[in-house]
């Protein structure tokens, strides 16, 4: 004990000592484990870019002759681009009415619904296109009243106003009837319509991550003129329609006169397909001076072209039988020589009225705000006078990716 008190700050010191030495190598064996952990990451890590070095394309040098990554950023950069410009043709289309608050009231509606269906009726005139008698565009539930359902405005002037885009299609192209447009019930004041007015419970909204899909049928009467002109009206819109199915059959035989006018309307016209030529026939063209000239057969006879007249036969003033001089028939010597088997030209399309069903869907973007807003083109296919391939305006230069092997140094 002399000893202990003697050296008693020792003995503390080397108690202190012993307690550190062993909580450093409980650090040590801790930090050696999860230096372990982090050599294993780091070898996997190493692995990953080494088969990203033996790959063709591989990633290349920063700001080396080969920089694949920032290749790739710019290829990105140019597919937001294109976005941008692909979503200039997806464009919204303008509810009806459509106030600055953004809340459709009855009173709005109901006015607004009855001046479009108005003037929609007029358009048809304009354009010789055959409605049927005080048709409403599918709105007939909708057009005598003046009180809605509260959550069905929105939807009924969202699909007032898409109406009213496919029938302005339908009425530039000049189609000769529209027999039917149906459209998705989402109003409860649609439960009182007509059943031919909407889809089926089938046919209903799409929404997907991207967009809207609302579909549309339409029913007409055309020829295939028409119908070429209405594609390429929905074809050329800024707006998304996107034609599902074409179902084409023939018209039946008065389509367009069981369609009755209303009192005091004028008769809209109708067209009628070129008239064909009807090639003569060979007996009608072997004597042009004879019925060409007179109309019939029988009047050339009362001008010497036909057989001898009959009566007092000629006399000359010596005796003996009378010689007739010779008769001249313009018929025998200038008629020309029938040409055999002319039957003229062969009739190969024989334009026949169309009844014709559309269903399509209208795209709506859920967000028509692109993140890049690069210069937009006023086509929709490529620029004019630009080679196949090239990049769209506004885009940055893309150079390919390039191939080939890039040692990196493995870190120690």
């Amino acid at each position: 004990m002399t000893w202990v008190k003697r050296n008693l700050y020792f003995l503390i010191a080397c108690a202190v000592a012993v307690g550190l030495m062993g909580w450093a190598g409980w650090n040590l064996w801790v930090e050696w484990g999860h230096n372990e952990d982090i050599l294993t990451k780091l070898d996997e890590q190493y692995g990953k870019l080494t088969n990203l070095n033996n790959q063709k394309p591989q990633p290349g040098t920063p700001g080396g002759k080969v920089d694949n990554i920032k290749t790739a950023q710019d290829q990105r950069k140019q597919l937001q681009g294109l976005l941008a410009q692909g979503t200039n043709f997806f464009q919204r289309i303008l509810p009806i009415p459509n106030p600055e608050s953004g809340r459709v009231t009855e009173r709005d509606f109901s006015a607004t619904l009855s001046r479009v269906i108005d003037q929609m009726q007029r358009d048809a005139t304009n354009a010789s296109v055959i409605i049927p008698p005080n048709y409403a565009f599918s709105f007939a539930a909708e057009r005598s009243k003046v009180s809605f359902a509260t959550n069905g405005l929105a939807p009924l002037s969202v699909e007032l106003g898409e109406v009213k885009a496919i029938c302005e299609v339908l009425f530039q192209a000049k189609i000769n009837m529209l027999e039917n447009l149906r459209r998705e019930p989402d109003s409860p004041d649609d439960q009182a319509g007509l059943q031919t007015d909407y889809l089926g419970l089938e046919d209903k909204s799409i929404t997907n991550d991207l967009a809207i899909l609302t579909p549309y049928e339409i029913t007409f009467l055309s020829f295939s003129s028409e119908l070429a002109s209405v594609l390429g009206g929905f074809a050329a819109s800024p707006y998304g329609f996107v034609v599902k199915t074409v179902n084409v059959d023939p018209a039946s035989s008065g389509a367009l006169d069981l369609t009755p006018m209303d009192p005091g309307s004028a008769p809209p016209v109708r067209y009628a397909p070129p008239p064909t030529f009807v090639p003569p026939t060979p007996s009608q063209s072997a004597d042009p001076y004879s019925s060409g000239r007179y109309g019939t057969p029988s009047v050339p006879d009362r001008y010497g072209s036909g057989p001898a007249p009959g009566g007092v036969p000629y006399r000359g003033l010596k005796g003996g039988s009378p010689t007739p001089p010779p008769a001249y028939n313009p018929a025998a010597a200038a008629a020309p020589a029938a040409v055999a088997g002319s039957r003229g030209p062969q009739i190969v399309l024989d334009e026949k009225l169309l009844k014709i069903t559309i269903t399509l869907d209208i795209v709506k973007l859920l967000s028509n705000e692109p993140k890049a807003a690069p210069a937009a083109s006023k086509g929709r296919g490529p620029v004019a006078g630009a080679a196949p391939g090239a990049a769209a305006p506004g885009a940055a230069e893309v150079k390919p990716l390039a191939e080939g092997p890039a040692t990196t140094p493995r870190p120690q």
